[in-house]
């Protein structure tokens, strides 16, 4: 029972719970106009059509989930919960989220396509390819314009800066765009230059992806003869083509990171192996100190060794000296010995000198040569022999006469014996 009078108050909130009550969630087309964004972040516009119009509120918390910038104009369409502002009685609705117009639709088309060609096995596990684990040559279907296409070049530069990049340039929005893709995907088919290719785009609302969404599309990615990684949109992005891929990325970015992933994989492995043969390295180069420095205390140091050899040097040249001193003084006493044996061995020079006299005087008288100076003569037969005897001599022998002074010859007349 109402009472017979209510104040304002007491009707606007009869009113907004009778209205909160009554109507549901439901979606609302028309034009935005009259937006503003207060400093709370709160967005209040009005939603209009052809005849009429309803004011809205889009709280802080659900316009950060709007993927655009709202501007007047637009056609959306939107989620909401109808209501009364009760203090002023403003008929509005509370925004839950906003979609552009006709998102619906294409929804609906998105999943009857999807169950279409699930039907017919296109998004089977079975038909996928296994993606080659060290690719040589990388493709990216996508815009050159894009900003994914940055991401995925920054990413495989990062992890696999060696694999080469091959772009096949394409549209990913508009009316234009699938026939496009399908043309790039085919054209690295028959170029046959990748092993891997990544189809690739931004995020964007539905209608923004919708290229990713058309049945050629989708046809063209499972039928390419190369392997395809669908990196499209966000993560909370699905797209038919992400299906009917060989492999679903979250992101571009996680695209490149699932192509790179073997030789990513392989870098560090490579760099875990480097860093065991480091440390067995070091390892064993302690082992092989710790044995030098064992060796080291068994070896005399070449300082040491050389002080020693100095040391017996010194004491050979001492030794030496001794001897030699020892060998001088013997030749000194032996050489004194023969000097005494000399001494006592030399002859008397007078005596000798006297008596040589007398020998001289002795040969003197007994020099032929005296005896012929006193009258006599050397007398020699024709054989040379001296004549000493009458007995050498017959008549008529002519014998040779020596003086003291010439000679002369002389004929034997007459021997005359003793």
């Amino acid at each position: 029972m109402l009472p017979d009078i209510l104040t304002v108050a007491e009707l606007n909130r009869l009113a907004r719970a009778a209205l909160e009550r009554d109507f549901p969630l439901l979606w609302v087309a028309g034009e935005i106009s009259n937006l503003t964004r207060a400093p709370s972040g709160h967005c209040y516009f009005t939603l209009k059509d052809a005849d009429a119009q309803v004011r809205c509120t889009l709280f802080r918390s659900r316009a950060q989930s709007v993927p655009w910038k709202l501007e007047n104009g637009q056609q959306v369409e939107v989620r909401a919960l109808v209501t009364l502002y009760e203090a002023r009685g403003d008929f509005q609705l509370n925004v839950e989220s906003v979609r552009r117009a006709g998102l619906g639709k294409l929804y609906e088309a998105f999943l009857r396509l999807k169950e279409k060609l699930a039907a017919e096995g296109l998004f089977a596990d079975e038909r996928k390819r296994a993606l080659p684990r060290f690719p040589r040559r990388i493709g990216v279907v996508t815009s050159p314009r894009a900003a994914a296409l940055r991401d995925v070049i920054a990413a495989l530069a990062r992890r696999a800066p060696h694999v080469p990049i091959v772009i096949y340039p394409t549209l990913v929005q508009g009316s234009e765009a699938a026939g496009q893709i399908v043309a790039a995907l085919d054209a690295a088919a028959q170029r046959d230059e990748c092993d891997l290719l990544l189809l690739v785009r931004g995020g964007g609302s539905l209608e923004d992806l919708w290229s990713f969404n058309e049945e050629v599309v989708a046809r063209a990615v499972a039928a390419s003869p190369i392997p395809v990684v669908a990196g499209i949109g966000h993560e909370t992005d699905l797209s038919i083509a992400d299906l009917a891929a060989d492999h679903r990325a979250a992101t571009p970015t996680a695209a490149a990171e699932i192509a790179s992933a073997g030789w990513f994989e392989a870098a560090a492995e490579t760099g875990q192996l480097a860093a065991t043969l480091r440390s067995s390295m070091r390892t064993q180069l302690e082992r092989r100190m710790q044995r030098v420095d064992l060796l080291g205390r068994r070896l005399v140091h070449p300082a040491e060794r050389l002080a020693r050899s100095r040391q017996r040097l010194a004491h050979l040249a001492t030794r030496l000296a001794a001897a030699g001193e020892r060998v001088a003084v013997r030749q000194r006493q032996r050489i004194e010995a023969l000097r005494l044996r000399l001494a006592r061995a030399q002859p008397n020079l007078e005596q000798r000198r006297t008596h040589l006299a007398r020998l001289g005087a002795s040969l003197a008288a007994l020099n032929p040569r005296a005896a012929l100076a006193r009258g006599y003569a050397l007398v020699r037969a024709p054989d040379g022999q001296l004549v000493r005897s009458h007995r050498q001599l017959a008549g008529g022998m002519a014998l040779d006469l020596h003086f003291a002074e010439g000679g002369a010859t002389a004929l034997v007349s007459k021997i005359i014996p003793d």
